[in-house]
């Protein structure tokens, strides 16, 4: 989606209907900077926003996230593509995510290892050597939790089948709902 191409269309759309960006950032609850960034191309309106907006532009969501006015007769063919746009944009966040992950979890598991090295062959106090124990423990866990919740977030459980997150549960689901696994 070219996101320069749909605020240009936002902004003659506003314009059309008579309003500023003042105007119609009041009318959707949001301030005026946000419909600013949409108008010059830096972000695009939240998918919650999308409905109100076109309405109160007059389009539909299919034009909006086209940028610019559809014909009946493609309406279907953009729609289409419009939905594998999204879907591509969705798919790459994720493996931004994803990468994330890669990239919180190695410095933390070097870190744990330096810790646990100093704590094993290092001469200090027992009591160092168990608050060294514990706080690498503790990033463990810590960093562990959040790399779950990232490639749950990102899908990384997600059924192929009926589309639910946490596969292992769901498989039994798919299987009694006659789906072929």
């Amino acid at each position: 989606m070219d996101q320069i191409k749909i605020g240009k269309f936002i902004a003659s759309c506003r314009k059309e209907q008579g309003m500023t960006q003042a105007v119609l950032a009041e009318k959707l609850g949001i301030s005026d900077r946000a419909v600013s960034k949409w108008e010059t191309g830096k972000s695009l309106p939240d998918s919650g926003i999308m409905p109100e907006l076109c309405e109160l532009m007059k389009i539909n969501v299919n034009e909006l996230l086209s940028g610019e006015k559809i014909m009946a007769e493609s309406y279907d063919k953009r729609a289409e593509e419009n939905l594998l746009a999204m879907k591509r944009e969705v798919e790459e966040k994720n493996r931004q995510m994803l990468r994330m992950e890669y990239w919180l979890a190695l410095p933390t598991v070097i870190a744990e290892l330096a810790m646990v090295f100093m704590a094993s062959f290092i001469e200090m106090p027992v009591w160092l050597r168990i608050v060294l124990i514990l706080f690498a423990l503790v990033m463990i866990f810590t960093v562990s939790f959040i790399a779950v919740g990232i490639e749950q977030k990102a899908g990384y459980y997600e059924c192929q089948y009926c589309h639910h997150r946490y596969v292992r549960r769901q498989i039994s689901l798919c299987i009694w709902a006659g789906q072929d696994i």
